[in-house]
């Protein structure tokens, strides 16, 4: 299945590596496929100072948390999306969160969900019929399912 992770979730995981999104996104590659948009690693550059001060790593092991967690992402280029792809998700987010339209896009593109913990993101795109988002109790769910039915994979 493919997933589509947001900034909020890779901070998350950067924060707390432990946490259930940290292992979710870290030890669950066997059940899904992450993607996410190039503009993702920029935020997480733009915001190394900020993420390092709360998670309390030194900065070697954030850059070694940072590496593991892109490692377990495929980075799509959102400027290399069709134009209508590209419409149809500022269109989607114009109310809700503009700067989340890359990530919808790329969910779009991919016929994948995007996982989000921004409960307005999901609420709105919700509310607007759109149903591939997931939130993290849904895909922790997800994944239980499928080790039930997959125990070996």
């Amino acid at each position: 299945m493919k997933i589509i992770v947001d900034t909020n979730i890779v901070f998350s995981a950067l924060l707390n590596s432990n946490s259930r999104i940290g292992r979710l996104l870290l030890n669950s590659r066997n059940y899904f496929e992450f993607y996410s948009c190039k503009y993702l690693q920029i935020e997480i550059q733009h915001h190394f100072n900020k993420i390092r001060s709360y998670s309390h790593l030194k900065e070697e092991e954030l850059i070694e948390l940072i590496n593991l967690i892109e490692s377990k992402i495929f980075f799509i280029d959102e400027k290399l999306l069709p134009e209508t792809v590209i419409l149809r998700a500022k269109e989607l987010v114009e109310d809700i969160d503009f700067d989340d339209f890359a990530f919808v896009a790329i969910a779009n593109y991919l016929k994948a969900f995007l996982w989000t913990g921004d409960k307005v993101l999901v609420d709105g795109l919700r509310g607007k019929g759109y149903k591939n988002v997931i939130t993290t109790s849904e895909l922790s769910r997800l994944l239980e399912e499928q080790e039930n039915k997959y125990p070996f994979s």
